[in-house]
Order: structure tokens, then C-alpha cells, then sequence
């Protein structure tokens, strides 16, 4: 018996979690305005599937609560985690070849943990050469691995306001293109927050949680128009959510911890809605995760499911088909990769079977998948 309480019998491959997608369908650029982009919205309970617009969610989750005659509507949960530009091109001073790294976690003023391409080659003593020629010039060695992953200690300090200046926005691979102006803004949400605490060296994302890209302060504002309340959590998103998966057993996959807060505010919102029965929507697969993490059943023989936990902490949750969702009711989301633990996770919430149908009309309907592509709504 696995971890996860699958049994060798029952255990999923990953390759259980396959589609084919053209790569045409793959965005390599935000649509001309944010907040445009195509809706799919999928309906647990009839197996319907409706093709509308991101710009019509005020009109779809409004008549969630009419119906009942309720003052409130249904809470949407965002995270509004700030991506830095953690992406940082360069030179190798003993090669000349061009180098790439992706810092990830801050260990102290002058190391990060980083990916990088090759990491075989970016042994102990290599050195490599930063913003060269401008002010910020920086060389970087790397001080030690830590399993793929290098340490990389530059010879000044490396913290957000260098990153804003030199560091590129961090892309995804799939988006064949060097990064521009426009994506420093489109490659961050409009809700996303600086954070409170660390200055120089807060923490923040080295990816972004792509489904709140498509909401502007218009949207939000027409949501809560329209009683739709919002609330805000915090997941600070890394390896956990996109290194990926390379193992052929599904449960034999092991997330890295990502940091992430739940605000008092936002506790209260989801039990607030939880005792008049709305509906909790999760925007995004990391909000969705910082809200699982962060529940906590009800003691056995006590009234009500659990409660949402305030305060910060890590998390390591991995969620594939069978688990239980105990604090969201419904979850909009991207399209996502092929054999990834965020396909498997909306696999988990709406089963595999019906999603990966689901992706199957969205590739014969033409949706842009990805980071900078359309959405789907799960209800």
C-alpha cells in the first residue's frame, strides 16, 4: 500500500494523463486584451460541456445564488502571489556559451537554489557572468547541487530590485520566444501583491498562477457587481507546481514545498460561505492547493466539515484521482500539459475520463492551451 493509499493493483501511469495537442494550439503570446480569451465550462453533475467567454463570468456564477433567493453569491479564492523575473541569461566564463538559469529559492543574500539546462555540466567552480558589461555586472559560481538543482553564489547581492532590472520574466519553455515589455505586465496579474514582509528578499514566484491572468479590475469589479465575493490567498509558486514528472507511477511522484498564507480575512470568507452554503470557487490550481492544504477536518463527532486554518506554511500536497476535496466546490483553471501533476489534479476534481474528453473538444474547437492560452471553468 502506497502513501497515498492506492494499492499496487490500482495505481495510475502517467501516461494515463497523455493527449495529443498540435503545437499551433499552444499560445505563444496573451490575447490582444486581457480578460478576452475563450471559457470552457464543464458541469460535474450533467457531463455538459458549454463553450462561452471568460468576460461572461459575472452572467454564469450570478444565478448561482439567485435561484435561492441569497443576497451573496458564490467566493472566488485567488492567489495573488507577484512573480519575480527570476530568469537569468548569461555567459560561461571558461566557454563563452550562452547560459540560462532559473533561480528558485533565496538562501541567503548571495546564493539562490537555481534549474538550469545541462546541470551535469554547471559543476562545483564554474563561473558565469551576469548583466555583463552594464551596472549590475554580476558573476556567478556554483557552490554545490542539490539533485538537479545548482547553487549559485554571485559576488554581490542578487535581490528583487537587481532581478527587476537585469532578470527576465520566466517564460515557460513552451513559449518559444525570448521574453518582452509587454510580458512584465501580462505575465502578472492585476491583483498580484508585493509582499508585507522581507524587502529585498521576499518571497515570490518564479512562475506565474496563470487563471488569475485573465481577470482585469473591470472583471473584478462586474463580479462583486453582481454579489460575487472575492478573497485572496497566498502560494508562492515553484518546483511543486511545474517540474515534471518523471517517474512512470503516478504515486511514486514526490511535489517540493511551496510556501503559502492564509490572511484571518480570507479564513473568515470561507467559513462564512461554507455556513450559508455558497459555493467556493478556486481560481487557479495553486489556490486551489493552498485552500487543501491549509484545511483542517472537524474533530470526529463534531459539528461541520473542518475549517480553513489562518497563518502561513509549506506544502508539499499532491492531488491525483482519488483524492477528496474537503475545501473548494468548484475550481477555474487553464488548460494544462500533457503527464503533468496539474492536469492530474483537474482530473482528480472533475475525473480523468470527462477532462480528457474535454481537452479533446477544445483541440477540435481551436482553444489556446497554456499559460497564455484559454480557460475552464469545472462546476
Amino acid at each position: 500500500m502506497s502513501i497515498y493509499g492506492l494499492s499496487p493493483e490500482t495505481a495510475m501511469k502517467v501516461t494515463d494523463f497523455s493527449f495529443n495537442l498540435p503545437e499551433a494550439l499552444v499560445a505563444q503570446r496573451p490575447p490582444a486584451e486581457r480578460g478576452q480569451s475563450r471559457l470552457m465550462t464543464l458541469s460535474r453533475s450533467t457531463g455538459r460541456r458549454e463553450h462561452r467567454r471568460v468576460a461572461e463570468l459575472p452572467d454564469i456564477l450570478a444565478p448561482d445564488f439567485r435561484s435561492g433567493g441569497g443576497t451573496k453569491g458564490p467566493l472566488l479564492v485567488f492567489n495573488n502571489s507577484r512573480v519575480r523575473k527570476a530568469r537569468l541569461l548569461g555567459r560561461s566564463l571558461s566557454s563563452g556559451a550562452s547560459v540560462e538559469f532559473l533561480l528558485l529559492e533565496r538562501r541567503d543574500g548571495h546564493t539562490w537554489l537555481a534549474m538550469t539546462q545541462r546541470a551535469r555540466r554547471r559543476r562545483p567552480g564554474s563561473r558565469y557572468i551576469f548583466a555583463e558589461g552594464l551596472p549590475g555586472e554580476t558573476e556567478g559560481e556554483i557552490a554545490g547541487a542539490e539533485g538537479e538543482f545548482r547553487l549559485i553564489a554571485f559576488d554581490r547581492p542578487v535581490g528583487e530590485a537587481w532581478l527587476e532590472r537585469y532578470g527576465h520574466i520566466p517564460l515557460p519553455p513552451y513559449i518559444r520566444r525570448g521574453d518582452t515589455p509587454e510580458d512584465a505586465e501580462r505575465y502578472q496579474t492585476v491583483y498580484a501583491e508585493d509582499p508585507a514582509a522581507g524587502g529585498d528578499f521576499a518571497r515570490r514566484s518564479a512562475a506565474a498562477p496563470t487563471a488569475g491572468l485573465h481577470f482585469t479590475d473591470e472583471l473584478l469589479a462586474a463580479l462583486a457587481g453582481r454579489g460575487i465575493e472575492i478573497a485572496f490567498v497566498t502560494l508562492h509558486v515553484g518546483l511543486g507546481t511545474f517540474l515534471p514528472v518523471r517517474v512512470p507511477l503516478v504515486e511514486d511522484h514526490r511535489m517540493h514545498e511551496e510556501f503559502f498564507f492564509i490572511s484571518p480575512e480570507t479564513a473568515a470568507a470561507v467559513e462564512n460561505a461554507r455556513a450559508g452554503g455558497r459555493r467556493i470557487i478556486a481560481v487557479g490550481t495553486t489556490s486551489l492547493r493552498a485552500l487543501e492544504s491549509a484545511w483542517e477536518p472537524a474533530p470526529q463527532k463534531a459539528p461541520g466539515g473542518g475549517r480553513l486554518r489562518q497563518g502561513e506554511g509549506t506544502t508539499g500536497i499532491f492531488i491525483y484521482p482519488g483524492y477528496t476535496f474537503k475545501a473548494a466546490d468548484a475550481l477555474f483553471t487553464n488548460f494544462h500539459t500533457p503527464q503533468s501533476t496539474l492536469l492530474m489534479l483537474v482530473s482528480a476534481f472533475a475525473g480523468r475520463e470527462f477532462i480528457l474528453e474535454s481537452y479533446a473538444e477544445a483541440v477540435r474547437e481551436g482553444y489556446r492551451f497554456f499559460s497564455y492560452g484559454d480557460a475552464m471553468l469545472i462546476l
